[in-house]
Formats: structure tokens, C-alpha cells, sequence
């Protein structure tokens, strides 16, 4: 039971941070608020996220994987009920920061199964687990609109809460605790360092397009991120316990999956961002589709069903032929789905195609990555580094969003007094992220070796702990 509990656990994380997609054209009106206070509620959780999932990462790694896994669920349920019974701006921006705590949920998760299951069922768990964050974006979507235009706006939240109870319950009852751990000292200065330049990083990414790219506060932020992470690489690699291990990440068999993480994550994300809108366009655009809400959330339904139910298919692959060719091959397939959204825009049909390929090769990348990663790191590292990997995601996304962003507002005609983003604008945001895919694929090609078919570094079976101990020769080894 703990596959499953684990993956409900991913797709209700991914749920969390898209539940708010839906209501953001409406929640100045229902919340008193400007537009640029309402967008805070996803750059609050996207912040959040970024600078957790790699801390939360590494205290499960020293303190119990399980234990912080259920912390990072309880502070998601509990942003939810937070969510649920306001209407003010600064506490909804508080709650949704708490709900960021739920990225962790994954990279824990995945170091969970490698601890706990056997080799022959560890890839697949694995590939589940990855894909969970598409399916549950592809599912919570039209769910979350059908509650929004049927019900009251806090009726999402109170439903989102009820299903965060559940995933903290049954976490509870069907995981149990790793034996696997890396005792040591938390490293207190190198969390509130790397949270001090993730945050100056990304709020720089994420309000470049509302700020201005050239404008003091932006270029202020950007020069603050490269001062403070350089003083943070300086002071992990003088720590005898830092909070990540920087001569292992510098390793090929390490940094480049992360490097194809920043280029998977951003690929894949415009496909996310524009379907939606694009479908939406008002039919005086002469592209639009003048789609209602519900049913633009009902185009990507798809594509969850397709991450699903390939998941299994990639961990074959692996098995086969190993995560690197997996990786290779899932950002070509994104190449080629941004082909088709290039060829035909117009057409639904089409539309739902193109983004349908498009998650096919997201949910072969996004399954190949943890494997890559758990074979180059020692056991005690893997919650941590697979939250790095988590991470590198996430700064990929956020720097997709601002350059697509800056691609549509560069692209706009009027429509009946309105400015729109014209085709031509979303046509240039499917060539760039289809760009950014076929050099990830380039990447991916360049990670060196591992023996296939094997995710935890030893021959065969056994207990977690021999296996661990296996798993920690062979990375050192051979990164």
C-alpha cells in the first residue's frame, strides 16, 4: 500500500499548487485585492517550494524520511483549511506559502521506495511517483473549475482540504519509517543561505515582467542571488556536514540530470501555460476558441491519462536500454509535440494531440531523472539530491513563465478594445520552449553511463540497509 499512498500524495501535491489556476481572472473582485496582490498567491507557493524542497530534502535524509513527509502533507492540509475560511489577501498569501511545503512530497517520496522496495519494483514505483505531478496538474485542473463556476470559491478549498487530511492519514497507516539515514548536524547556515538566494533568484524571475527586466528592484534582486549563492558555495564546501554535498553534485553523473531538470522543466511548462489560454481566445481573434473554463481544463484531461499509463512504459525503457536514452528520448518526444502545436494551433483536435505528445515526453524525462540520481548518490543523499533535482525544476518552470510572459506581452494586437497575445506570440512560445527541449535531449545524451537495470547500485535483493550500504560504494565509485 505504500506506492500508492505515496503517489496519492504527489498528485494532491501537484493539485495544491494549480487549485488556484482557475480562480486568478476573478479573485481581485472576490478578495478586495489587486491583480498584482493575487498573483503573490503563486509566486508565494512557487517560492516556498523552491526553498523547502531541498531542506525538507535533507532533514529527511538525517531525521526519517517518513517523518518529514508527514509534515510537509500536514502544512500543506493546513495552508488549505487556511485558504478555506478567509477572504483577506495576506493571510491566503501566508496559507499558499505553507502550501509550497508539498513540493518535498516527491523527492521524499522516491527516496522512500528506494529504501523500502526491492530492486525489480523500483523502477516503476519511481516512475510513478515522477509522473504524479503531471497527472494530478492534468486532473485538478478541470476539477478545480467545475467547483469554481458551480460553487462558492472557499467550497475548492474546503475539498482540497478534505483530500490533504486523507493523504495525511494514509501516509500515516501505509508508509513506515526508513532505516536509511545520514546523522550529522542540520546545517542551519547553508538552509537560511540557499533560502536567501532561491528567494532573491526567483522573485527576480517571477516579477521581471510586472517590474521591469532593467529596473532597480529586479536588477537589485538578480545581483543579491549571485552575491549570496556564491558566499553559499563558498561555505558548503568548507562544511564538514553542508546541506548539499557540492563535490558530489559538481559530478557529471550528477549535475547533468539536474542541468536537464532546469531544461526538461522549462520545456515542457509553456505547453501548460498557453494551452489553457489559448483555447480560451475569444473567436474574434481569429485562432481563439472562445472555450469556458471547465472545458479548457477538460483539454489536458488527456494528458494526465497519458502520464499515467505511460509511467510503467518508461521505467522499461530504463530497464532496458537505461535512464539516460529514457531522458533522451522523452525531450525529443517534446520536440516533436511542439511541432505539432506549431503546424496547427486552431484546430482542437490538434490542440489536445500536440499537448497530449508533449506530456508523453514529460512523463518520460520526469521518470528517467530519479533513476539517473539515485544511481550517483550515496543512499543517505537521495532524498536531498532528488530535491535539488525537484528544484532545478522548478527554477526551469519560473523561467519559462517570465519568458513566455515577455513573448506574449511583445505579441499583442487589440480585440474589441482588449489586448490579446496574437497567434504569432504563441506560435514563438511553443519554438522556444521545442529549442530548449532538443538541447535538453543534447544534454541528456552527454550524461555518462550507468549499468542498466539497476536503480540501487547493488546486484540483487536484500534489506534496505545492506542495500543502502551497496548503493553508497557504487556512487562514490563511480561518479
Amino acid at each position: 500500500m505504500a506506492v500508492p499512498a505515496l503517489a496519492f500524495g504527489g498528485i494532491l501535491m501537484a493539485v495544491m499548487q494549480t487549485v488556484v489556476v482557475p480562480l486568478l481572472p476573478d479573485l481581485p473582485r472576490l478578495t478586495g485585492s489587486s491583480p498584482g496582490a493575487v498573483s503573490w498567491m503563486v509566486t508565494a507557493t512557487l517560492l516556498s517550494g523552491a526553498v523547502l524542497t531541498p531542506v525538507l530534502g535533507r532533514a529527511g535524509d538525517m531525521y526519517g524520511k517518513r517523518r518529514v513527509l508527514l509534515c510537509a502533507l500536514a502544512l500543506m492540509t493546513l495552508g488549505s483549511v487556511m485558504c478555506a475560511l478567509t477572504s483577506t489577501i495576506g493571510v491566503l498569501i501566508a496559507a499558499r506559502a505553507l502550501q509550497g511545503a508539498a513540493a518535498a512530497v516527491v523527492p521524499l517520496s522516491i527516496s522512500i521506495l528506494r529504501d523500502e522496495l526491492p530492486p525489480e519494483r523500483t523502477g516503476s514505483a519511481v516512475a510513478l511517483m515522477s509522473s504524479t505531478v503531471g497527472i494530478g496538474a492534468a486532473l485538478g485542473l478541470p476539477l478545480t473549475a467545475l467547483i469554481v463556476q458551480y460553487a462558492d470559491w472557499h467550497v475548492m478549498f474546503w475539498v482540497t482540504s478534505a483530500l490533504g487530511a486523507s493523504g495525511v492519514a494514509l501516509a500515516w497507516w501505509a508508509v513506515r519509517e526508513s532505516p536509511v539515514r545520514e546523522p550529522g548536524r542540520f546545517d542551519v547556515l547553508g538552509a537560511l543561505g540557499l533560502a536567501v538566494g532561491l528567494a532573491a533568484l526567483l522573485l527576480g524571475v517571477s516579477q521581471g515582467g510586472t517590474w521591469g527586466w532593467t529596473s532597480p528592484r529586479v536588477l537589485g534582486l538578480f545581483a543579491a542571488a549571485v552575491l549570496v549563492m556564491s558566499l553559499w558555495w563558498y561555505q558548503q564546501r568548507r562544511t564538514a556536514r553542508p546541506l548539499v554535498d557540492l563535490r558530489l553534485a559538481v559530478r557529471p553523473r550528477v549535475a547533468l540530470p539536474h542541468l536537464t531538470a532546469l531544461l526538461v522543466g522549462f520545456g515542457f511548462y509553456a505547453n501548460s501555460l498557453v494551452t489553457a489560454q489559448l483555447v480560451q481566445a475569444p473567436k474574434s481573434t481569429g485562432y481563439g476558441l472562445g472555450l469556458s473554463i471547465v472545458a479548457s481544463g477538460l483539454c489536458l484531461l488527456p494528458s494526465g491519462v497519458i502520464m499515467l499509463l505511460f509511467s510503467p512504459v518508461s521505467a522499461r525503457i530504463s530497464a532496458a536500454r537505461g535512464p539516460r536514452v529514457t531522458l533522451a528520448l522523452g525531450a525529443a518526444v517534446i520536440v516533436v509535440g511542439y511541432v505539432v502545436r506549431i503546424a496547427d494551433s486552431t484546430d482542437l483536435w490538434v490542440i489536445i494531440t500536440g499537448a497530449a505528445v508533449i506530456s508523453l515526453g514529460t512523463t518520460l524525462a520526469y521518470s528517467a531523472l530519479p533513476a539517473l540520481i539515485l544511481r550517483a548518490v550515496p543512499a543517505g543523499q537521495t532524498a536531498s539530491a532528488n530535491g535539488v533535482n525537484v528544484l532545478m525544476r522548478t527554477i526551469g518552470q519560473a523561467t519559462c513563465s517570465a519568458a513566455v510572459a515577455a513573448v506574449l506581452v511583445h505579441h499583442t494586437r487589440a480585440v474589441g478594445g482588449v489586448p490579446v497575445p496574437t497567434l504569432h506570440g504563441y506560435l514563438l512560445s511553443f519554438a522556444m520552449a521545442g529549442t530548449v527541449a532538443l538541447v535538453a535531449c543534447a544534454v541528456a545524451l552527454t550524461i555518462p553511463g550507468s549499468p542498466v537495470g539497476r536503480l540501487d547500485g547493488t546486484v540483487g535483493g536484500g534489506s534496505a540497509a545492506v542495500r543502502a550500504k551497496a548503493s553508497d560504494e557504487g556512487a562514490l565509485e563511480g561518479a
